[in-house]
């Protein structure tokens, strides 16, 4: 059996704590592989996200050459809302003897029972969550019942949000992203209006 993770979001931008995270699931976890997959038209999301192919554009960039993880950008080719489950069904057809573990946020984890056909998920995949330093240890009760694993991470207080924010002011985000994924942001003037939430 080969234990592949999901790693989702929308990686806008991908940033230094998303690569921590990932070096910790693949050890935690013993996984063969992390599949990075930049959600197309993320269903719980209200602000505008930046296009799809700046975004894998720069997921490529922040991975490299990483061992054991790997670009799956299935979800921005995908027409309507990104939903997991769907997904996760598209990944169980196509592989066998394979276990799933889907590596997510506490404060996705927390709002687990809102997702789509989130039932069916938790039974089909192994819930790996990585705390964030802002969340607290809410959760729904039945999702709570289910076996999770937990992905030690060093707490690195940054968002995605406060990239933006930073690039519209003008300040430097080097320390926060990796040197490929700032040069891409600069030539191609990503995040310079005002950012949403």
């Amino acid at each position: 059996m080969r234990n592949i993770g999901l790693f989702g979001g929308t990686f806008d931008p991908p940033h230094n704590a998303h690569m921590a995270l990932a070096r910790a699931a693949l050890e935690a976890l013993a996984l063969d592989e992390l599949r990075f997959i930049p959600a197309g038209t993320p269903w719980q999301k209200a602000s505008t996200i930046t296009p799809a192919k700046h975004r894998v554009a720069m997921l490529r960039l922040a991975l490299g050459n990483t061992p054991r993880c790997l670009l799956d950008a299935r979800e921005v080719s995908r027409v309507g809302p990104s939903y997991t489950i769907d997904t996760v069904r598209e990944l169980q057809h196509e592989m066998t003897q394979v276990n799933l573990f889907l590596v997510i946020g506490q404060d996705q984890y927390a709002r687990l029972h809102t997702w789509c056909d989130w039932r069916e998920l938790l039974a089909s995949v192994t819930i790996a969550v990585a705390r964030r330093p802002d969340v607290g240890d809410s959760v729904n009760a039945e999702v709570a019942q289910h076996t999770r694993r937990v992905v030690p991470l060093p707490l690195l207080p940054i968002s995605a949000t406060d990239i933006r924010h930073r690039v519209a002011q003008g300040l430097p985000i080097e320390h926060l992203v990796c040197a490929p994924v700032a040069r891409y942001i600069d030539q191609q003037a990503l995040y310079r209006a005002a950012p949403g939430n």
